[in-house]
């Protein structure tokens, strides 16, 4: 495995392991092989890529920026989270400020978690490396003409609120309606600022700059903080949704909308100090944009898919919620219910899968373009062994200790303890997905890196298909105390089936895509090509990969009766329930550390106790094999 220093230089003769790497993740390029090109060397200064500047960081280490960021943001986004249902609670007047907040949340989702960045990073990466100037005028040209697609979107969409909110929520006439509309009408100018955001983030991570964007929305929670704890101060305190004076509306509104813009505009010091400067250019004819568009087109068709999904399982979260109402169980059963354990749910893919694999989509995309697809499958598939250490430990976490989890983040102001054990059962039902809900994603990408948004579109059409399709069968067969509860296992199936499709898709992708010839003999086996009967094999080791996640399960699992039968006696409260989760935290690493060993996972576990600073043993076979070169 081809290691980098921390100043990002390549030396396959040294390991460095710093205290600030989150994970070793395999790099692009192996000793021996073809040197992966490289920006021309003669561009004018202003056009400079930035890998002409300086070597690129390790996507270790980016990573590890991008998780820091991200972990910050996430521990606001609760508190952010905990602001809105202590201000709103968890009832009708929490579901239509939600609903309407979510509209162009969703857009943002869908932009940040693949859309914009897997379609455009590549094409700016190829770009720099193949023209002339660097890529200037191809990045000035696809960003102008994608700012004016953004305003179109966001001024129909501002004209069509009304009709927007009806598709979402599925409200009849009515205040509850109306008030959901005020709501969105404030909120949807977030689209645009969204967006601007995205597209200046993927410039940036173009450049192997990654840090800015995920620090950024550390400034728009710290708004939407600061507007709800103003509201709780000055606004009217409303218990229903008749309640609530135009002055919250904007206030909320508006408040909301700030934080966008000012995370938008946070990314402006880190593009001017990486020397971009953005002009206008309008001559897009004949200036080789076609590829992109054609593919932003597949991933425009991608998201409608998804919205359309989103749209039903909204109205029926909704619709759940108005269904226990009627039943008089006052328990949160709606919308906002199923948004907040989703919130939690996500986490970990927002710290560790898309860190690591946005750090990755630079190297790879450079891969696809030398022809090397055998090195797309090869990092995804050491990623996804590399990350199994910490996924799937969170995923045991999740599902023995949700109720602490969803106490310590959501059981303030008006939520009740009934509120908090429903979000904990759809948050257990989520968590059992969580380890392939991360391997689609990042397998997703691989797609992506070569160019290719058409298969994600198609393998989003069935994972979203059987969502939306399985959630509507929870909501006709099951009792309203239940529904939103088996819509979230609905989305873990949806989860198992993508990432089982999605795979196999790939990997034949990869069998069957040219490849070059590689040496006859490379230094670190890791990274030679597999073989099979003489035929190359994509290099994701499918098998090998799920029977890793399935050891640590099993290595897990004591440490999980331990941590649930631990969390019960340290009692209730913030301080109890503090003192289970930290303990549980503990009792399931130990026992992950003393049954990865002999479950043959222990090549895994060893450098998440390297992190930790926790003495581990290296397999002994991993050892030997490592002799004279570096640890594994």
């Amino acid at each position: 495995m081809t290691t980098h220093t921390t100043d990002g230089s390549s030396d396959p003769n040294a390991y460095i392991d710093p205290p600030t790497m989150a994970l070793r993740i395999p790099m692009q390029g192996a000793p021996g092989s073809p040197p992966m090109p490289v920006a021309p060397p003669t561009v004018p200064p202003q056009a400079s890529a930035p890998a002409a500047e300086k070597p690129a960081a390790s996507p270790g280490r980016n990573g590890m920026i991008m998780a820091l960021g991200t972990m910050a943001s996430r521990a606001l986004g609760f508190v952010r989270s905990a602001m809105i249902v202590a201000a709103l609670g968890s009832g009708p007047l929490g579901d239509t400020f939600n609903i309407a907040n979510s509209l162009p949340n969703v857009v943002y989702m869908m932009l940040m978690g693949g859309v914009l960045a897997s379609v455009f990073v590549p094409e700016l990466v190829h770009a720099a490396q193949t023209h002339k100037d660097g890529g200037v005028a191809y990045t000035d040209r696809l960003l102008t003409i994608c700012g004016v697609a953004l305003v179109l979107l966001t001024v129909t969409a501002w004209f069509a609120s009304p009709l927007i909110v009806d598709a979402y929520s599925g409200y009849p006439p009515g205040v509850k309606r109306d008030l959901t509309i005020a709501f969105a009408r404030y909120c949807l100018p977030q689209i645009f600022f969204y967006g601007v955001f995205t597209l200046f983030g993927q410039v940036l991570n173009s450049r192997d700059r990654f840090g800015a964007m995920m620090w950024t929305p550390v400034l728009n929670n710290l708004v939407a903080i600061g507007v709800f704890g103003l509201y709780t101060v000055v606004g009217s305190n409303a218990q229903g949704v008749e309640q609530v004076t135009s002055s919250d509306t904007m206030l909320l509104g508006l408040g909301s909308t700030l934080g966008i813009v000012i995370q938008a505009l946070g990314l402006l010091p880190s593009l001017r100090s990486s020397g971009f400067r953005w002009h206008p250019r309008f001559d897009w004819r004949g200036a080789g944009l076609g590829k992109p568009l054609r593919a932003a087109g597949w991933a425009l068709l991608l998201v409608v898919v998804t919205q359309l999904s989103f749209a039903v399982i909204s109205q029926l979260t909704a619709r759940a919620g108005d269904l226990a109402d009627d039943a008089n169980l006052h328990l949160g059963l709606g919308n906002l219910a199923y948004t907040n354990a989703y919130q939690l749910f996500i986490v970990p893919q927002g710290v560790i899968t898309i860190s690591l694999v946005t750090a990755l989509l630079p190297g790879m995309s450079r891969a696809a373009t030398a022809g090397r697809y055998s090195r797309i499958g090869s990092d995804l598939s050491g990623m996804l062994r590399s990350s199994a250490a910490m996924i799937v430990p969170i995923t045991v976490l999740l599902v023995a200790l949700a109720a602490q989890i969803t106490t310590i983040a959501y059981g303030h102001g008006k939520t009740t303890p009934g509120d908090t054990w429903v979000v904990a059962q759809v948050l257990i039902a989520f968590a059992i997905g969580l380890p392939a809900f991360c391997a689609q994603y990042a397998l997703a990408r691989g797609f992506y890196a070569m160019g290719d948004a058409r298969t994600p579109f198609w393998l989003t059409v069935v994972s979203t298909g059987t969502n939306a399709g399985l959630s509507c069968v929870a909501f006709w067969l099951l009792e309203p105390r239940w529904i939103i509860i088996g819509m979230a296992v609905a989305q873990t199936v949806a989860c198992l089936v993508s990432v089982t499709i999605t795979g196999w898709a790939l990997g034949r992708r990869l069998r069957s895509a040219p490849q070059p010839a590689e040496p006859a003999a490379a230094p670190d086996a890791t990274l030679v090509l597999n073989t099979r009967r003489g035929k190359p094999t994509s290099g994701l080791e499918g098998g090998r990969v799920v029977t890793l996640h399935l050891a640590i399960l099993l290595a897990c699992v004591p440490g999980a009766v331990a941590a649930h039968w631990i969390a019960a006696w340290c009692g209730a409260g913030l301080l109890g329930n503090l003192a289970g989760l930290a303990a549980g935290s503990a009792a399931v690493l130990v026992s992950l550390f003393v049954f990865a060993r002999p479950l043959g996972a222990g090549s895994a576990v060893a450098p998440l106790a390297r992190k930790l600073r926790i003495p581990y043993p290296e397999p002994a076979a991993a050892a030997a094999g490592t002799a004279g070169r570096h640890r594994r």
